[in-house]
C-alpha cells in the first residue's frame, strides 16, 4: 500500500506495544484471500482497538489506510476495516482528552471527505458503515448534514435508511447544524407516521433525546414495530447489526426507568419464539433492576411456563426462581412442578434443562417437591445447575443458574433429607472449589449435619480441601479424638491458614490459647485481615488483650476491614462509641440507594447492638420501601443480595424502633 513505507510505525504504540507490526495486518487487508483478509482486520482491529478505553497513538496513523481500504472495492474486508473507523470515531468521543492521541482530530477531518463519499458507494453494507461511523463522531451537523440529507433521498434500499435516519438524528444535535436542521427535524417528525413500521422506530431512537417523553407516547408505534416481521432488517444495520432480542434491548434504553407497560406490550402473545424470549429478556431486565414492575409482569412470565419453545420456558421458570418470596403468593407452585420432567436444554454451552429451572424455583419457594430431583442432580454424573454464576451488575438480566450448594444453603429446613446425597457428592469430588462450596453447606445447616464428620476428617488430610474441612467441622461439630491433634498441627504461627485452623480448633475443643496466639496478629497485622476479625470476635471477651488495636481499626480505609474491626471490638469489649460509626459508614450508602456487599454484614451486627445503634433507623427508614433493586451483582445473586439486605434492614429497624 502506497505511503506505509514513509511513516516510522515502530515510534507509534497502539495496546500491545510497538506498531511495526502494523504495515503487514494492514497489506493483507488489502489482499485477495478473502479469509487471510478477514484475520488480518480483526488483529488489527485488536492491536488499534481492543476493549477501547483510548485512542492509541497508532490510531490517527491508521486512519486514512483504513479509509482508503473501505474505498476500494475489490477489498474483500472493506465492512470490517470500516466498522473499525467507526468504532474509532466513537471512542474518540467519549474519552477523556489525556486518552486521545492528539493526532486524532487532524487525522480525522482529513479523512471525512472520502467518508462522506462512502454514503455513495455501491454496496448497501458500506453505505450503512458510513452512515454509522459519521452518526458517532466527532464532527458537528453543518458539514455532515447536506451530505446526509442527499443520500437520503437518493437511497432506496429501506436497511440503509434506517442507518441513515438515526445518523440525521444524531448529527442535527451536534452544534454547529447549519441551516438543514429545520429540515431535518421535520423530515424525522415525518416518519413517525411513515407506512414502513421500522422508519418511525428509528425516527422515535432519533428524537428521543430532544423530546424524552417521545417513547412513552408513541409507545404504540414502538412496540408495533418491534412485533413487526420486519423488525428483522435491523440484524443487517450498523447500528444495531443483531436480532430481535437485541432491538428489544436497544430499544428498552428509551424507557430508562420501570415501564411494565413496555414489557407488557412485549409479552403479548406472538407467534415467533424469538420474541416471546426478548419479550422474557425484557421482563427480567425490569424486575432485575426495580421491584415495583413485579405484579404486573409477575403473570404473564407465569404464563409462559408452558411455552412450546425450551428458550422461553426456561427463563420463564429462572425469572420465578429469582423473584423467590416476592412470587411466593403468586400460584405457580403446580406449573414449575409439571416442568420437573422437562430435560429439554438451551443451546447454551452449559445446556441447563427446564428442570433444572423448576427445581431451583421450587427451591426458592421452599417446596419439598424440589428435593427428590435436586438430590439426583447432586448424585449423578452431571450435577445440574452450573459452576459459576455472574456477578456483574449490567442493567439486563442474563438468565444464568445457581451452583448446587447455592441451592441447597437456603433449605437448611430439608437439611436432613438432603444431607445423603451432598454427603455422596462430597465424598466423590475432591476438587477444592466444589469442596469448600459444599462445605459452606454443612456450615449453614450446623449441628444437623453431623454425620458429615467422617467426610470432613478425611477432607483434613488434603492441602487443598483442609480449611474448608476446619470450617465445616466447627459448625457440625466433631468429637473424633484425633480431630485436635491435626488441627493443632496446621495450628503453628507462620504456617499458611494457621488462624483457620487455631479457631477451629478453639470452637470443638474450648481451648482458646492457641486462637488468641495465632488469630490475634492474623487479625490485627494480616494484609487481609477480615476473615481473621471475624473469627477473633467469635472469641468475645477472650481476646480482650487486642482491644486497642481493634478500636484503632475501626478507622481503617478499606470497608471490610473497618466493618468486622467494629464487630470485633463489640464481641471484645462490648464498645459501641467506635464500633456504631464505623458499623453507619455503609449504612449510608444503602439509603442513597447503593449497595456494597459490606452492607450486609454492617446492618446484621448492627442489629445484634440493638438499642445502641438507634442512629441506623432515620438512616434506613426508607430503604425497604425502595423501589430499586440494591444490588452489585447480576443475575440471580442480584435478586437474592436485595433481598436479604431488605430483609436484614427491617430486622435492623425493628430494634431501632
Amino acid at each position: 500500500m502506497r505511503g506505509l513505507e514513509e511513516i516510522d510505525w515502530a515510534a507509534l504504540e497502539h495496546n500491545y506495544g510497538s506498531a511495526e507490526d502494523v504495515p503487514p495486518l494492514l497489506r493483507r487487508c488489502a489482499g485477495r484471500d478473502a479469509d487471510a483478509a478477514g484475520e488480518a482486520a480483526a488483529d488489527l482491529t485488536n492491536l488499534v482497538f481492543h476493549q477501547g478505553g483510548w485512542i492509541c497513538p497508532a490510531a490517527p496513523a491508521v486512519l486514512p489506510f483504513l479509509v482508503r481500504l473501505a474505498a476500494d472495492p475489490e477489498v474483500t474486508c472493506r465492512r470490517d476495516v470500516l466498522d473499525l473507523v467507526a468504532m474509532l470515531a466513537a471512542e474518540a468521543v467519549q474519552v477523556r482528552p489525556r486518552f486521545l492521541a492528539p493526532a486524532w482530530s487532524p487525522a480525522w477531518e482529513r479523512a471525512l471527505p472520502e467518508l462522506l463519499a462512502l454514503l455513495d458507494d455501491p454496496e448497501p453494507e458500506i453505505r450503512r458503515a458510513a452512515a454509522g461511523a459519521l452518526a458517532d463522531c466527532e464532527t458537528p451537523g453543518a458539514p455532515l448534514l447536506p451530505a446526509l440529507l442527499d443520500r437520503w433521498r437518493a437511497e432506496a434500499d429501506p436497511v440503509t435508511r434506517l442507518d441513515l435516519a438515526l445518523a440525521l438524528g444524531k448529527a442535527v444535535r451536534r452544534e454547529p447544524v447549519g441551516d438543514r436542521a429545520a429540515s431535518v427535524t421535520d423530515l424525522l417528525h415525518s416518519l413517525l407516521d411513515a407506512s414502513d413500521p421500522q422508519l418511525p422506530l428509528a425516527a422515535v431512537h432519533a428524537l428521543a433525546p430532544g423530546d424524552p417523553a417521545l417513547p412513552v407516547r408513541r409507545l404504540d408505534t414502538v412496540l408495533g414495530a418491534l412485533r413487526d416481521r420486519s423488525v428483522s432488517q435491523w440484524r443487517w444495520t450498523a447500528a444495531v447489526d443483531s436480532g430481535v432480542i437485541a432491538v428489544g434491548g436497544w430499544t428498552a434504553a428509551l424507557y430508562p426507568g420501570p415501564f411494565p407497560p413496555y414489557a407488557l406490550g412485549l409479552l403479548v402473545d406472538h407467534a415467533d419464539a424469538e420474541q416471546r424470549t426478548g419479550a422474557l429478556a425484557e421482563a427480567g431486565r425490569q424486575v432485575a433492576g426495580w421491584r415495583s414492575p413485579v405484579p404486573a409482569l409477575l403473570p404473564r412470565i407465569t404464563a409462559r411456563l408452558d411455552d412450546p419453545c425450551t428458550e422461553v420456558r426456561f427463563r420463564a421458570a429462572e425469572l420465578l426462581a429469582c423473584l423467590g418470596s416476592e412470587a411466593a403468593d403468586h400460584p405457580c407452585a403446580d406449573a414449575l412442578t409439571a416442568l420437573l420432567d422437562d430435560t429439554s436444554r438451551r443451546t447454551t454451552r452449559q445446556g441447563e434443562t427446564v428442570a433444572e429451572a423448576a427445581v431451583w424455583a421450587l427451591a426458592r419457594r421452599n417446596d419439598p417437591r424440589c428435593l427428590p430431583l435436586l438430590g439426583e442432580y447432586l448424585c449423578g454424573t452431571r450435577p445440574g445447575f452450573t459452576l459459576s454464576y455472574t456477578t456483574s451488575a449490567e442493567d439486563w438480566h442474563w438468565p444464568v443458574l445457581p451452583s448446587p450448594a447455592d441451592v441447597l444453603i437456603r433449605l437448611d429446613e430439608h437439611a436432613v433429607h438432603l444431607l445423603p446425597a451432598l454427603l455422596e457428592r462430597l465424598g466423590a469430588t475432591r476438587d477444592a472449589p466444589e469442596v469448600t462450596r459444599l462445605c459452606a453447606v454443612l456450615v449453614a445447616w450446623g449441628p444437623v449435619a453431623r454425620a458429615a464428620e467422617p467426610l470432613l476428617l478425611d477432607l483434613l488430610t488434603g492441602d487443598t480441601t483442609w480449611k474448608a474441612a476446619a470450617t465445616a467441622l466447627a459448625a457440625v461439630g466433631g468429637t473424633a479424638e484425633d480431630v485436635g491433634e491435626r488441627l493443632l498441627n496446621r495450628a503453628q504461627p507462620g504456617a499458611p491458614d494457621a488462624d483457620v485452623a487455631a479457631w477451629a480448633y478453639w470452637k470443638l475443643r474450648g481451648d482458646h490459647e492457641p486462637a488468641l496466639r495465632v488469630l490475634g496478629p492474623a487479625a490485627t497485622e494480616g494484609r487481609f485481615p477480615h476473615p481473621a476479625l471475624r473469627r477473633l470476635a467469635d472469641l468475645g471477651p477472650l481476646a480482650a488483650a487486642y482491644a486497642e488495636p481493634l478500636r484503632a481499626m475501626t478507622s481503617a480505609a478499606e470497608p471490610w476491614t473497618s466493618v468486622e474491626a467494629a464487630h470485633a471490638l463489640w464481641a471484645v469489649t462490648g464498645d459501641t462509641d467506635h464500633a456504631v460509626p464505623a458499623l453507619l459508614a455503609p449504612v449510608r450508602d444503602l439509603a442513597s440507594g447503593r449497595h456494597r456487599p459490606v452492607a450486609l454484614p454492617a446492618v446484621r451486627y448492627l442489629t445484634r447492638m440493638g438499642a445502641a445503634a438507634r442512629a441506623a433507623g432515620p438512616l434506613l427508614r426508607a430503604v425497604p420501601g425502595s423501589d430499586r433493586r440494591l444490588r452489585s451483582n447480576g443475575g440471580w445473586s442480584g435478586f437474592v443480595q436485595d433481598q436479604e439486605i431488605r430483609a436484614a434492614v427491617n430486622e435492623l429497624l425493628a430494634v431501632c424502633s
